[in-house]
């Protein structure tokens, strides 16, 4: 059965009901709470970014090509296009010594405002590292290269870098490979679809990863201290993954994902005494909504993150309030700036 996560009122009648599933698990396995179907299957999309970068960073890709925290950052993304991405992904692939036309994801519009008002008055065509997860795919090729596998057929299901992020991620998650069930994403990459008390296991095992290997552990924390370290490079200034990161100073790390998903990580000590994973899936999508100001934003995921985050008591007041644009309650106003109702949670974590 649905069950209704965000509600928008007009007056004082609810006037639409997105609705959707939370799990919230930590790294001995254990689910601490959740709300909806915490065994619904749902694909990750970016957020499983993390996981994909996991066995390049676990077989010494960021010493081999001298990569920084920075750059590992952005291979953990779904940036937005700002000249900060297109200016640090193309220097990544110099070190790398690969080309753009090496990538194979198709290009998009920026979601970066200022860059796209410069596209569009500029007649710019987008090329492929305008894709915002193009420096996931620059990861994915110097894994190839630096293991002297085939550049041309990185995205296939049976190459042997997809079939180690497929193994890791399935470890991760504390899920069969055989079970996790496989599409294609945006970017041609391919993505992994588990129930969301497996990919929250995941989570918690990234930012919890003492029951790993030493090398795994290694790169899952290499991993949470890039992403925490330049959350502006996982999204953008302004975004709510880097303003959320930015605020909780390293005890937060989080991934957004499209169609809906969302991926939360707390470091041990944040909620008791190991990491702990969050994620949640919006059943009908949050598409996001563009402003007058070319800047675009989900209503959904934002304001289902600082709830959470509100009811386990992870975030201070001054926390939230420095995040109050987001959530978890929002006014709504029409074009003419006049109040016509409410944006509000409307779930309880069991």
């Amino acid at each position: 059965m649905l069950q209704p996560i965000l509600e928008l009122t007009r007056g004082r009648v609810v006037e639409s009901t997105h609705f959707g599933s939370i799990a919230v698990v930590d790294s001995t396995g254990k689910l601490l709470h959740s709300y909806g179907d915490p065994d619904g299957v749902a694909f990750l999309r970016s957020s499983a970014k993390p996981f994909q970068a996991l066995p390049f960073v676990e077989r010494g890709g960021v010493e081999h090509f001298n990569l920084t925290q920075r750059e590992l950052a952005l291979a953990c993304s779904s940036h937005e296009t700002a000249q900060i991405h297109l200016d640090a992904v193309q220097a990544m692939q110099e070190k790398i010594g690969i080309h753009e036309s090496d990538l194979q994801c198709g290009p998009h519009l920026p979601g970066d405002s200022t860059k796209l008002r410069q596209v569009i008055q500029q007649n710019i065509i987008p090329t492929r590292n305008f894709n915002n997860c193009s420096g996931k795919h620059t990861a994915m090729l110097a894994h190839a290269k630096m293991r002297g596998l085939p550049l041309d057929t990185y995205l296939a299901r049976e190459h042997p870098i997809q079939q180690d992020i497929l193994a890791a991620f399935s470890e991760m998650c504390g899920i069969e490979k055989e079970k996790v069930e496989l599409g294609t994403d945006g970017c041609s990459a391919p993505n992994f679809a588990v129930p969301l008390f497996n990919a929250a296991l995941g989570m918690a095992h990234l930012c919890d990863p003492r029951e790993l290997s030493e090398a795994r552990a290694t790169a899952c924390r290499k991993i949470t201290s890039a992403m925490s370290a330049y959350p502006e490079m996982v999204s953008n200034y302004g975004e709510f993954d880097c303003e959320l990161m930015k605020a909780a100073a390293g005890k937060v790390i989080t991934k957004r994902g499209a169609e809906g998903f969302q991926i939360i990580g707390l470091m041990p000590g944040v909620y008791g005494e190991y990491g702990v994973g969050i994620a949640f899936k919006v059943t009908d999508g949050d598409a996001a909504r563009m402003n007058d100001n070319l800047e675009a934003a989900p209503r959904v995921r934002p304001a289902i993150s600082l709830e959470i985050l509100r009811q386990l008591k992870v975030l201070n007041e001054a926390q939230l309030k420095s995040l109050a644009k987001f959530g978890p309650e929002k006014t709504l106003k029409n074009y003419a700036g006049l109040v016509t109702g409410v944006s509000r949670p409307a779930f309880k974590l069991a």
